[in-house]
C-alpha cells in the first residue's frame, strides 16, 4: 500500500505560480504511475495532469496545457505539480494519486491510493 502526503497548496494572485508536492512511501515508486486532480465546490473532480512511473510519459489537460507542469523524483519519492500562470478558475482542492495500473493515457489509470487534498485558491 502506498501513502501519499501533499504539500505546497495555499493562495496566490492570478498569474502567479505554486509547485504542490506529494511524498509517497514505500520501496518500489517507480512502479506506479502518478496525477494530479482537482476539485471545485460542486463540481466533478477533474483530471489535471499525470506522469508514468519512470517519468518518460506525460499527460496534461487541455485545460492546464503549457502553464502546468507534472514531474517525478524518484529518488526522493516525490511528484511535483508545478503551476505557472494561475487563473481564478484553477481554484479548487487538489488531489494526488498513484496508480496500481497505468496502461494507455493518463486520465484512464486505476487509481488506487489519494492523498489527503490541499486547498489552492488563485484570486482576481
Amino acid at each position: 500500500q502506498v501513502q501519499l502526503v501533499q504539500s505546497g497548496g495555499g493562495v496566490v494572485q492570478a498569474g502567479g505560480s505554486l509547485r504542490l508536492s506529494c511524498v509517497a512511501s514505500g520501496r518500489t515508486f517507480s512502479r506506479y504511475g502518478t496525477g494530479w486532480f482537482r476539485q471545485a465546490p460542486g463540481k466533478e473532480r477533474e483530471f489535471v495532469a499525470a506522469i508514468t512511473g519512470s517519468g518518460g510519459r506525460l499527460y496534461h489537460a487541455d485545460s492546464v496545457k503549457g502553464r502546468f507542469t507534472i514531474s517525478r523524483d524518484n529518488a526522493k519519492n516525490t511528484v511535483y505539480l508545478q503551476m505557472n500562470a494561475l487563473k481564478p478558475e484553477d481554484t479548487a482542492v487538489y488531489y494526488c494519486a498513484a496508480a496500481s495500473f497505468s496502461s494507455g493515457w493518463g486520465m484512464n489509470w486505476e487509481y488506487d491510493y489519494w492523498g489527503q487534498g490541499t486547498q489552492v485558491t488563485v484570486s482576481s
